[in-house]
């Protein structure tokens, strides 16, 4: 077999705690929040996905910004005056792709200072004739208020920084700005569907439309939506989706997105797909769609690898991980690990073989060789700041299932910044890899693109593996396979073992 050679890697912006159920990762980009930093004192180490390195970094800056003078001193940078304090401390390496795309945020961030949304109407239209008939309901909206900017949408490949422009906007909107959210698009959808749930059951055996209600509300709360990696996999959230989107422009509501993926792109291949192109329609005329790729992927500077990966699976591995877990939940003694803690999500009971109130330990068939969800594993991350998973078994086409599910975890792991200590069968990376030998028929071969082929290529992993993988045959699933790995390489650096963790 060819091996997987590791690319070492790089955090992207630094991250707080998640907070309550949703994956939060709000950046907070001044320097003096770097670990450590000294007031006045320039750090050429990087903590974002544009990295300085070395002298380099000054000749790689674009011209300096012009800033007009701050009205208040107080109120948080606006986007373009972050990126520039980031550069010039060397936080950031200049990039003039995406000093392109910060100035378009800037430009939404001075129109967001002078718009106000329209009231959101408290009722709610019923079906009911004599309600139509002789109600005094407002009336819901049908297009976007005249003067609500239009959204944008940041789409690129895995390390092109759409995360971390995406949470520079969002901590820079001033406090004017009350109502604002800014949530992973697995932690929002797993939001609508309970919201969509309890709308059912409020309108009872009359029924009706819960989309209307649930929109509302969304309204009311923020009509500044942010939403981390946007993508559209099955057909219940396709459909939900489409008239969601509908009415929350509709409402007011502004949104930034990232995603892998261009609008025209979504759900490419999804059942009943025509049912979503208006919502594709919407997005390309209500959003300003941009293209963050720019040939650089950030993650890729060089950095120090940690061990929290060992492989293959042998007595002197499994003896290190269980010291290493051992001396990490000694640490407090008022706090000693307990076996089968219960958490609770959704009505469902998930025992945690091994665990203090902060680290947590799984085999990983207990975390993958169970019908859970993204829900579940959100509130794993949620509950524990680090975790180990031992066993982690080399997967093919029969555990496809098992695959899947990992990917899941791995995608709430980085979203919440869990800290990640692995045993595995094969490097973790191979984990997904058919018999190198083995040729898949044409048709498989055929639908890994070229671009899929360059996104691997990127990660550093080896173009035949890839190919070989007969689990990862579809677009959107070799984006997710993308992802997993690229997160996986990140979440085993120096900075990630040292910041990651934190509940």
């Amino acid at each position: 077999m060819k091996a997987v050679r590791r690319l070492p890697n790089v955090s992207r912006s630094f991250r707080p705690p998640t907070q309550t159920s949703s994956i939060v990762s709000r950046a907070f980009l001044s320097t003096t929040s770097i670990p450590g930093a000294k007031p006045g004192v320039s750090h050429a180490k990087a903590h974002n996905s544009s990295l300085a390195t070395s002298a380099e970094t000054k000749a790689a800056q674009p011209p300096p910004f012009e800033q007009p003078p701050r009205s208040n001193k107080f109120e948080p940078l606006t986007p373009l005056e972050q990126y520039k304090r980031l550069v010039d401390s060397g936080t950031l390496r200049g990039d003039e792709h995406q000093t392109r795309i910060i100035q378009g945020l800037e430009d939404l961030y001075n129109q967001l200072a002078k718009y106000e949304q329209p009231p959101v109407p408290d009722n709610t239209p019923t079906n009911s004739v004599f309600s139509r008939l002789f109600s005094r309901e407002s009336p819901l909206p049908t297009s976007p208020p005249p003067d609500a900017p239009k959204g944008l949408y940041l789409y690129g490949d895995v390390g092109t920084g759409k995360t971390m422009l995406m949470d520079l906007f969002y901590t820079s909107l001033p406090s004017t700005i009350g109502r604002k959210r800014r949530v992973h698009f697995h932690a929002f959808m797993i939001d609508v569907h309970k919201r969509l749930h309890a709308a059912k059951l409020a309108m009872g055996y009359q029924g009706g439309d819960p989309i209307i209600p649930v929109a509302r509300d969304l309204a009311k709360e923020a009509y500044v939506l942010c939403f981390d990696e946007f993508q559209v996999t099955d057909i219940a959230d396709a459909m939900i989706l489409r008239r969601l989107l509908e009415s929350l422009v509709n409402y007011g509501v502004v949104c930034v997105m990232t995603s892998n993926r261009h609008p025209d792109d979504l759900y490419k291949n999804g059942i009943q797909r025509a049912s979503f192109l208006p919502a594709i329609d919407l997005l390309k005329s209500q959003f300003k769609v941009t293209d963050l790729d720019s040939g650089t992927d950030y993650r890729r500077i060089p950095r120090a690898l940690s061990q929290v990966y060992f492989d293959p699976l042998t007595p002197e591995n499994d003896s290190e991980i269980h010291k290493i877990f051992k001396s990490m939940a000694s640490a407090d003694p008022s706090d000693p690990p307990i076996h089968n803690r219960k958490i609770t999500t959704w009505g469902r009971t998930l025992l945690v073989p091994e665990s203090t109130s902060k680290i947590a330990k799984f085999e990983f068939r207990d975390l993958c060789g169970q019908p859970l969800s993204a829900a579940d594993y959100i509130e794993v991350t949620k509950n524990f700041g680090t975790i180990f998973i031992l066993n982690v078994e080399k997967m093919g086409l029969s555990q496809k299932d098992l695959a899947r599910r990992f990917i899941t975890f791995i995608d709430a792991c980085y979203e919440s910044k869990t800290k990640l200590f692995v045993t595995s069968e094969v490097p973790i990376f191979q984990v997904f890899s058919d018999d190198p030998n083995k040729e898949l028929p044409p048709h498989h071969q055929h639908q890994i693109t070229d671009q899929m082929r360059s996104v691997m290529d990127d990660l550093g992993l080896s173009p035949e593996i890839v190919g070989n993988s007969s689990m990862f045959s579809g677009e959107e699933e070799v984006f997710a396979f993308a992802r997993a790995c690229s997160r996986l390489v990140q979440m085993g650096s120096k900075e990630w073992a040292e910041t990651a963790g934190v509940q």
